[in-house]
């Protein structure tokens, strides 16, 4: 058991960053919102009713973003976003260029992903956030191999998909320095069984 007992909710315009220390259910506390899991007590719920009877509504509103890159070593930036895309919501070739742009790799669209460095190659991943995106935003670690402007870009579209409306919540062991105002965050060191 990693924590019991904790109950949160998430309205639009929120940001939850989830912190504590390492083992201590960041990650699986993602993967239970996200649906991925399935808690051993109590329930996640989506508006309401169960996020087992909502499964539909939940992919199609909802962006992960995991702790690795998650994408195709031998297939281009562009290839792997328009693959990503296809899954849910098809992004066409100008607008995964104009995403690719936007998180700095503009000239790398046809570039093999196993050629970028691992800062770059999470900035394919981040590139998702530029293009038609659900609402809800979860995200794990966003902020691994990023330099610091990269770190300062990021913390500022995040915080903007909150103020339009939008919702994140992830973990980091960054601290952030740009908040939305429905900024919250939750220590699972604190909820420890």
């Amino acid at each position: 058991m990693l924590f019991e007992h904790l109950e949160l909710r998430l309205a639009s315009g929120d940001m939850l960053q989830i912190s504590g220390p390492n083992g201590s259910g960041k990650t699986s506390l993602l993967r239970l919102l996200a649906g991925l899991m399935q808690p051993t007590a109590g329930e996640v719920r989506l508006n309401g009713m169960a996020l087992s009877a909502r499964r539909h509504e939940l992919t199609s509103n909802l962006l992960w973003i995991g702790h690795a890159a998650g994408i195709k070593d031998l297939l281009s930036a562009e290839e792997n976003l328009s693959w990503l895309c296809a899954l849910h919501r098809p992004a066409t070739r100008v607008a995964i260029w104009a995403a690719l742009a936007a998180v700095g790799l503009q000239g790398f669209e046809d570039v093999p992903c196993h050629t970028l460095s691992a800062g770059q190659q999470r900035r394919v991943a981040l590139a998702r956030l530029y293009l038609d995106s659900p609402p809800l935003w979860i995200l794990d670690e966003p902020f691994t191999a990023l330099d610091k402007q990269g770190v300062a870009q990021l913390e500022e579209h995040l915080a903007r998909h909150c103020e339009s409306g939008g919702m994140v919540v992830l973990t980091t062991h960054h601290t952030l320095a740009r908040m939305p105002a429905g900024y919250r965050n939750i220590d699972l060191g604190q909820w420890a069984v």
